[in-house]
């Protein structure tokens, strides 16, 4: 089902995959331009059945800095050239209108922000104004002249963004609408100003129009709506000639995660489920849906019409044409490590946007083509990592023979490590698109080869690219005799500390994880929970406990304030959630002093403190491990150093930098 064509009014999607909007932050000027273009162009070209566009701005001040806008006649020119480039593929295109009421960020730009109600953002905390009566009908009036701008341009569906948290939305909660006019108070009130935007759109565009809601399916929020007020409004969107639900989960606010790599694959399917049992209209899902195979089982089993993937085209453009042509296992998949999401806050590599951390050209379509070479190479690439495997498969696009060793026994290298501490299983997809992908592209691996000066020169190389990883450093301390130190990487490797209470020294992202880690040893697993609530075994807060306790006793002791600094925003929140409710005990500001036999002498607050522990487990950073190219330079004349062993950095680093390093050598 997932390749067959869906007909909605005059549009016919070629297949029932939407690459949902994303919010890419690559135009400063809320202009279309070039670099938009190209992203989406190249997604049309992998396949997508409908792209949406956006979110896209209706009027100035309800967005986050750099979206792209509509929010005037002179925008409709940008936004037809991207419709005639996307729409020459065979794609189909729609937009998204968006306002952030609340969660706007435009008032670092100047901007007033408003809302439904003066309630602080849950994401900002800033306190937006109340909107009047009259603000409201001009707003409403706003979305309509958006719509036909986007008419004008040749946008063939129009969505209204009804989730997440932004405005609708708040107009929706009764957590952030407390008005007492027509608009505030009841379900049938708050749902006013979203159904008359719609009226209003229709009435603008016309009854052949492609209309669109994405719709939260439910919130998450404690006392926000749920599914149940979702279907309701559903019915009513139904109702006011909507065409098609495209339905997700949850506010950014949210408590519970969403896009994280812990969420299981299609988790909130059931959302679109209950939505689809109220109306008869198409009904779209995301939500961790990166597996095609995955994707027709939802489709098969009726629980959606249309497969919503976002993050999955920012993994691998080519997600789609993957899939038709039966080559699931080479897709590039989304490891949901919200390296993205980071870029619609923040700079990113100087850059502003968002890219990708696992596909080195999203949001780089135009500087970072695959180099045409001016001759071909016997290279050697030394070392399985993700910058090696990267370095290898640019390598060989660009046409050059192409051998790849591995000392261990698999490719990977310390990415193997990475995939293990809870809520990160979904890492290890990279290491299986790479062991598909090389072959595939004529790369040679060896593993189990150890490398060395004669080993090197019997392979005749001419181009060596050494990417040998790093190694775990400790610091220089005291350690008292009979002290149980282990690293980091020993522990995720599977070795396992004595005894029951474990200090882990460093709270970046490894202390942080591997805390984790050890603090799940003995808890409940996903089966046994399972098997207990079918048969209720145990009341629910026993199976609380036994879900959220293990056998080890675990501090986590950092030097400086605040926790995985050194990880995704994303990522961050739910991983210091966890430690709380593991019942990690956290030690902040705390200079560790010595190693004793007992635990950890360190300062905290000017007095020295003693933290039990039976096993001290070390977190404090990495060094590069470059010995071999040192030795390899001075016998051949065209080494290069990559990733960690050059510099140690976040795998974003390591494949960004393999593929423009390799690519730009190469090329010469």
């Amino acid at each position: 089902m997932l390749f067959e064509p869906l007909q909605i009014k005059n549009v016919t999607l070629p297949n029932r995959i939407v690459m949902s909007a994303l919010d890419l932050a690559y135009c400063p000027d809320g202009q279309v331009n070039s670099r938009l273009i190209n992203f989406y162009e190249q997604r049309a070209r992998g396949g997508a059945g409908l792209i949406m566009i956006g979110g896209t701005a209706i009027v100035p001040e309800g967005v986050y800095g750099g979206f792209v806008s509509i929010h005037d006649d002179s925008y409709i020119e940008g936004h037809r050239q991207l419709v005639q480039r996307v729409k020459q593929h065979g794609s189909r295109i729609g937009i998204q209108l968006f306002h952030a009421g609340a969660y706007s960020l435009g008032y670092k730009d100047g901007h007033e922000v408003v809302a439904p109600s003066p309630v602080p953002s849950g994401l900002t905390g800033y306190i937006p104004r109340e909107l009047t009566a009259g603000e409201i009908q001009q707003l409403i009036k706003s979305y309509g002249l958006a719509a036909v701008r986007a008419q004008k341009a040749g946008y063939e569906v129009i969505e209204i963004i009804s989730s997440a948290g932004y405005l609708i939305n708040q107009f929706l909660s009764p957590l952030t609408n407390q008005r007492r006019d027509q608009y505030g108070g009841s379900l049938e009130n708050r749902m006013r100003f979203g159904l008359e935007v719609v009226e209003e759109i229709r009435r603008q565009v016309g009854p052949d129009m492609v209309l669109s809601v994405r719709l939260s399916g439910s919130d998450f929020v404690p006392g926000s709506n749920t599914w149940r007020e979702a279907a309701i409004f559903a019915r009513e969107l139904q109702q006011v000639s909507i065409d098609l639900i495209n339905i997700t989960g949850g506010w950014h606010q949210s408590n519970v995660p969403q896009i994280q790599a812990e969420v299981p694959r299609g988790n909130y399917v059931y959302l679109a489920q209950k939505i689809r049992e109220q109306v008869s209209i198409p009904v779209a899902i995301g939500n961790r849906i990166n597996n095609p195979s995955l994707a027709e089982a939802i489709l098969q089993r009726g629980q959606a019409d249309l497969i919503s993937v976002a993050r999955g085209f920012l993994a691998d453009d080519q997600w789609a044409i993957k899939a038709k042509r039966g080559q699931a296992r080479q897709i590039r998949k989304c490891i949901a490590c919200m390296t993205c999401l980071d870029g619609v806050f923040r700079e990113t590599e100087g850059l502003p946007g968002v890219t990708c951390a696992v596909n080195a050209q999203a949001g780089f379509e135009e500087t970072r083509q695959i180099k045409t070479p001016r001759q071909k190479y016997r290279v050697l690439v030394i070392g399985a990592g993700p910058a090696g495997l990267e370095a290898a498969r640019v390598a060989a696009l660009q046409g050059h023979q192409v051998t790849l060793w591995e000392k261990q026994d698999h490719i990977g290298g310390q990415w193997h490590l990475a995939s293990i501490p809870p809520g990160k299983e979904e890492f290890s997809s990279l290491i299986g698109y790479y062991q598909e992908v090389l072959p595939a592209l004529g790369v040679q691996i060896k593993t189990g080869k150890n490398a060395n000066i004669q080993a090197v020169a019997t392979e005749n190389p001419q181009v060596i690219l050494v990417a040998t990883g790093a190694r775990p450093t400790a610091p220089s301390l005291p350690t008292e005799a009979g002290a149980r130190v282990m690293q980091a990487w020993q522990v995720l490797a599977g070795e396992p500390p004595a005894g029951q209470r474990i200090a882990v020294v460093g709270g970046g992202a490894t202390g942080c994880e591997t805390a984790l880690y050890l603090t799940e040893q003995g808890t409940l697993s996903a089966e046994s929970l399972r098997f207990m609530v079918r048969h209720q075994v145990e009341e629910i807060e026993v199976l609380r406990e036994l879900l959220n306790r293990g056998v080890y006793k675990v501090s986590l002791i950092e030097m400086g304030k605040g926790l995985a600094r050194d990880m995704a925003r994303g990522m961050r929140w739910t991983v210091l959630k966890h430690l709380r409710t593991l019942g990690v005990e956290i030690f902040e500001e705390t200079r560790v002093k010595a190693l004793r036999a007992n635990g950890i002498e360190a300062e905290k607050d000017g007095q020295t403190v003693l933290i039990p522990a039976d096993t001290i487990v070390l977190a404090t950073g990495v060094k590069p491990c470059n010995e071999l190219y040192q030795e390899l330079s001075k016998s051949f004349a065209n080494v290069h150093l990559l990733g960690d062993a050059a510099r140690p950095g976040k795998l974003m680093d390591a494949i960004h930098g393999a593929f423009e390093k390799s690519n730009d050598i190469l090329s010469k």
